[in-house]
């Protein structure tokens, strides 16, 4: 079964060789949608979870020239990767390094890191203090399509290692708990959007119906939603 040291040594990295590049596209959009909804336009951009860096890579294509992106990972094998795309504004490092101690930066960011964090809450208290806003996106594991169908249960484990499970729910809790001041927040609809399966296809329009009609009655029974907070 997964678990942290698969992020330290090349089993990750096995398992997803791209280190899910391919949906950088799209989480940027979800990104910059709710930027842009509340009016933030960050100099200064640090991502705790960065993976091969392109999420940042793309950001900054659309952000001011000026801005200035670090991106952090606990994986060497990911940090590898990130190489490519440095520039002299867009800067990575291994998260030990400690770069990140002296630096307080105006957007802080973890998309998709929440779920594999074997101490999810230590992580959301120090990237509380990283910066101004947070900006976090989190799968909603829970839903009770996933609950009655172990099999797909098991199988999506092995596809994502993740090692804790959200619903919106038991996520605002955790945030609510340790201070964080909830700006904005939406769902994602990565399985309507990005679909990667052939199960994830025949229930796309099941889903994009049932979110059309009522939005947490469909994350909540048929999943494949994500949930993106703005907080400070």
């Amino acid at each position: 079964m997964p678990g942290p040291t698969d992020y330290l040594d090349r089993t990750y990295l096995q398992q997803n060789p791209d280190w899910h590049v391919a949906d950088s596209p799209w989480k940027v959009q979800q990104i910059l949608r709710i930027l842009s909804r509340n009016s933030i336009v960050p100099k200064t951009i640090y991502e705790e979870g960065c993976g091969a860096g392109e999420v940042l890579r793309l950001l900054q294509q659309r952000l001011d020239a000026n801005c200035e992106l670090w991106g952090a990972d606990v994986s060497a094998q990911a940090i590898e990767l990130c190489q490519a795309r440095v520039n002299a504004r867009l800067h990575f490092a291994l998260l030990e390094d400690h770069l990140w101690e002296r630096k307080v930066f105006e957007l802080a960011m973890a998309i998709d890191v929440l779920a594999h964090v074997e101490d999810y809450r230590g992580f959301l208290r120090k990237l509380k203090s990283r910066a101004q806003f947070k900006l976090l996106h989190i799968p909603l594991d829970i839903s009770v399509q996933h609950v009655l169908r172990e099999k797909s249960m098991i199988r999506r484990r092995q596809e994502h290692p993740h090692l804790h499970y959200f619903s919106k729910r038991t996520a605002m809790f955790a945030l609510a708990d340790l201070g964080y001041e909830i700006v904005d927040w939406c769902y994602t609809p990565r399985m309507i959007d990005i679909p990667h399966h052939a199960r994830g296809k025949l229930l796309r329009l099941p889903r994009k119906l049932l979110f059309a009609m009522h939005r947490d009655f469909a994350v909540n029974v048929l999943g494949g939603f994500s949930l993106m907070v703005l907080a400070k």
